[in-house]
């Protein structure tokens, strides 16, 4: 019986060097590759394998992409490490009745063995790729953490030597003023403007390869990228934390937090209008205890504007069917959120315990301590304008409880600010709280604190309360003295009913603290003349009084 002819594999080689080094050799690594691929070729002849004469050699490609002259390698695994792309490269060769031959490994995809090879190989090819960018990564992650920078675009303002990054004078000048400009100017569009009348431009170097790059005016991309690195404070940052950099700081720290704040409020549509008297700033960031947003509002009465922050049920819905929900004197809350904010950035010892920044120096400790009493001072008594902006980009949430209210602060932010030296995520707050006490009035809610908070606050002199209980002293000086014979002698001279005489005698016998609270504005928030004198029965005992009235 006549033996069936064997069908002819036609059979392409491919060859591939990493580096052009040695090419120009007579007898080079291609040619190495070629005839051994040549010999196991002919060694399969009885299979009707053929080379074809065409030779596919590419010397100086790299096997790092997918986008190659050819598809075979010399090494499985130099084909490709990912299981993925090697499988999609199996199913094109199939469409076209191709097959897959390893020479030095001694195997092709004709069989199902020799794909079942393949694929472990590959899978540990794969395996080994991974391993190596974790342990590459760790690496990173390890040398940021110790304050090194890890290369790439060299900043603004610093030159590198031994891969440390060292102060450029000139660049360094050019570094300060931008973020000066900006804190003077406000906003990156007159920044830019500012920039380019001074002539300023990008870093000029030079690419490995001699070309030289730079030198070009500075884009607004490119300002707001350099107002936002942390690199000019000495801090290299890594996913999210910013860590103590082995280079020398180009700002003080609380140059950058304010512009990190104006930032901030600019990116967030915060702008407020210039000259604006009583921006809500805490507009966005108070909720109840369920998680509920209390939206700002106000009120106009005989010509005055009165603010509140009210439920959004309160808002949406009748308010007659929400009577639980909030009304509050927007001035009290944010007023009471000032002062716990800058009571706890005043007291050294909580603050360096909080902010968990333990080991440092005396006077690191000093200077940390100096900038966050500069913050509460400009809480305390900046501007409106000043007070928001820093309020807005140092409170994550407030929280108002029936019995306490809760702040959280971010902490990254006023580890920058304060210049502390500690490692911070975004998602770090310090936490605060403090009692308080809610008295309902009608629809709106009065924000009663403890004397601590209170006392140490700029008063709000109450003068109807005041010009009340100067009355009452007044009427009964002249009693005493004889001036009037009666009660109803003050009326008649005063054009007042006795009744209300006799309501506002007993306001001359408070006790002295309270009456010098009232006279600085300290009285407790719930505490006016109305409430006095037409619903207090008051006790002639201070002690009395003083529990009764909160005092």
């Amino acid at each position: 019986m006549a033996r069936s002819e064997t069908p002819k594999r036609r059979c392409a080689i491919y060859t591939r060097k990493s580096s052009e080094e040695g090419l120009e050799q007579e007898f080079n690594s291609l040619h190495a590759q070629r005839e051994a691929c040549e010999a196991y070729i002919r060694s399969q002849r009885h299979e009707g394998w053929v080379v074809i004469p065409t030779a596919y050699d590419d010397g100086g490609f790299s096997g790092g992409t997918m986008q190659r002259p050819g598809l075979q390698r010399y090494k499985v695994d130099r084909l490709t490490r990912a299981l993925a792309d090697f499988a999609r490269l199996i199913e094109i060769f199939d469409k076209h009745a191709v097959s897959f031959v390893s020479v030095t490994q001694q195997f092709n995809t004709t069989t199902s063995m020799g794909r079942l090879t393949l694929n472990v190989l590959l899978s540990f090819a794969q395996f080994e790729r991974e391993v190596t960018g974790e342990r590459i990564r760790d690496k990173i992650a390890a040398s940021k953490k110790k304050g090194m920078w890890m290369g790439g675009n060299l900043p603004l303002g610093y030159d590198v030597q031994d891969r440390k990054l060292l102060v450029n004078p000139a660049e360094a000048e050019t570094v300060r003023g931008i973020f000066a400009l900006y804190l003077e100017l406000g906003c990156v569009r007159r920044l830019k403007e500012a920039v380019d009348r001074r002539g300023w431009a990008t870093k000029r170097c030079a690419t490995s390869a001699g070309r030289k790059r730079g030198g070009r005016p500075i884009s607004r991309g490119h300002l707001y990228r350099i107002l936002s690195n942390p690199l000019y404070i000495g801090r290299i940052a890594h996913k999210g934390q910013l860590h103590p950099g082995q280079h020398k700081a180009l700002i003080e720290c609380h140059t950058w937090a304010a512009v990190e704040a104006q930032l901030a409020a600019n990116t967030a549509g915060h702008r407020r209008r210039a000259g604006a008297s009583a921006p809500s700033l805490l507009a966005g960031l108070l909720v109840d205890s369920t998680g509920e947003r209390l939206t700002p509002s106000h009120a106009v009465k005989n010509g005055r504007r009165y603010r509140y922050y009210i439920s959004r049920a309160l808002i949406t819905e009748s308010g007659a069917e929400h009577t639980s929900g909030w009304r509050l004197p927007a001035h009290d809350v944010e007023d009471a959120v000032i002062r716990i904010i800058a009571a706890a950035l005043t007291d050294r010892a909580a603050l360096i315990e909080r902010l968990g920044v333990r080991g440092v120096s005396a006077e690191q400790s000093r200077l940390m301590l100096d900038r966050a009493a500069s913050l509460a001072k400009t809480l305390l008594q900046g501007s409106p304008g000043e007070r928001a902006t820093l309020a807005r980009d140092i409170i994550e949430q407030v929280t108002i409880g029936q019995s306490e209210i809760g702040i959280a602060l971010r902490k990254r932010l006023l580890v920058v600010a304060t210049g502390a030296a500690r490692e911070t995520s975004p998602d770090d707050m310090m936490l605060l709280s403090a009692p308080a006490a809610f008295r309902r009035r009608g629809v709106e809610t009065k924000l009663v604190l403890p004397a601590a908070v209170q006392m140490d606050k700029p008063g709000r002199i109450d003068a109807a309360l005041l010009k009340t209980v100067a009355r009452a002293r007044l009427w009964f000086e002249q009693l005493a003295a004889g001036e009037a014979s009666s009660l109803q002698a003050i009326a008649d001279r005063q054009g007042v009913s006795q009744r209300y005489v006799s309501r506002l005698l007993p306001l001359a016998f408070l006790a002295p603290d309270i009456v010098e609270r009232i006279l600085q504005g300290h009285q407790p928030a719930d505490l006016s003349a109305a409430r006095l004198t037409n619903e207090l029965d008051l006790p002639l005992g201070w002690a009395e009084q003083r529990e009764l009235l909160g005092a």
